[in-house]
C-alpha cells in the first residue's frame, strides 16, 4: 500500500485546499485539491482508463491529475495536460484511493 498524507495546503481566509502525499519507497507524488474533489475519488471504481473515462482530480507541478482504474484493485495517477498524453504516471493500490476518500469524509488533514 501507498503511504497516504493529506494537510491543509491554504491559508487563514482562503478556500480550502489540501496537500495529498503518496508516497511508495521508489517514489513521491504530492498533488493539491479541494475536499470536494477529492471526495469524487469514490467514483474511480466506474472509472476506465481504456474508455477514456478518468476523473480529473487536483494539480500537481502546475498539471491536471487523472485518475482511471488500472487493474483489479490498482488505480492509475496520471499528471499531464491530460489522460491521454500525461507526462507522469504511477500505479496505486486501490485501497490508498480509500483510504484519501475515507480521511477527506472524517476531516482527517
Amino acid at each position: 500500500m501507498a503511504d497516504v498524507t493529506l494537510g491543509l495546503a491554504s491559508g487563514p481566509g482562503e478556500s480550502t485546499v489540501l496537500s495529498v502525499k503518496l508516497q511508495m519507497p521508489a517514489w513521491e507524488l504530492n498533488l493539491r485539491a479541494t475536499p470536494e474533489e477529492l471526495a469524487g475519488l469514490r467514483a474511480i471504481r466506474g472509472s476506465d482508463w481504456a474508455a477514456r473515462r478518468s476523473l480529473h482530480i487536483g494539480q500537481s507541478a502546475g498539471s491536471p491529475v487523472h485518475w482511471a482504474m488500472a487493474e483489479a484493485g490498482t488505480a492509475a495517477v496520471m499528471v499531464g495536460a491530460d489522460d491521454e498524453t500525461w507526462d507522469f504516471a504511477v500505479m496505486v493500490p486501490l485501497a490508498s484511493v480509500d483510504r484519501i476518500v475515507a480521511a477527506v469524509a472524517a476531516g482527517e488533514w
